[in-house]
């Protein structure tokens, strides 16, 4: 796929140890279902938009490596800052692009997802939200402890 149009971006971690920008193409937007994105992201799926290599770069700080083997065999190599545990990106081990977590990325509200992978492992609840109750804000009945009680 040739790259439409692209944008430059720029993210950082939870804590702002880690800085970096890159360019990306906003069409390229993928949810990922697999299930090692959920249990990495601890969520149903992971937004992921990728950057080619030549366009990222670090501004600051250096992410922490946690290494697996992907089940498509790929070794995929996930950053992530070692302070706060913000996820920055993936990326196989000829890193000719990165995956980037679309969490950590400023302009995240301008990209929309074009794609869904590996749906077979979708969590069919996760599909449609919408009949969900839904708030603006956190409600109080969840402030208390874990148990659901207000202190």
């Amino acid at each position: 796929r040739r790259w439409e149009e692209i944008v430059k971006i720029d993210g950082e971690c939870h804590c702002g140890k880690i800085a970096y920008q890159a360019e990306v193409d906003p069409d390229m937007l993928v949810l990922c279902h697999c299930s090692d994105c959920q249990t990495i992201a601890g969520s149903p799926y992971r937004a992921v938009i990728p950057a080619p290599a030549e366009t990222f770069k670090l501004l600051r700080g250096e992410p922490k490596i946690y290494s697996k083997i992907a089940e498509s065999g790929n070794k995929i190599a996930h950053s992530f800052c070692g302070d706060c545990g913000t996820a920055i990106y993936a990326s196989a081990s000829n890193n000719s692009r990165y995956g980037l977590r679309i969490g950590a990325i400023k302009q995240r509200a301008q990209l929309r997802p074009r794609m869904q992978i590996w749906y077979r492992s979708a969590l069919s609840w996760a599909m449609d939200l919408s009949a969900v109750e839904q708030h603006s804000t956190q409600p109080s009945f969840l402030t208390g402890d874990a148990t659901g009680k207000s202190n």
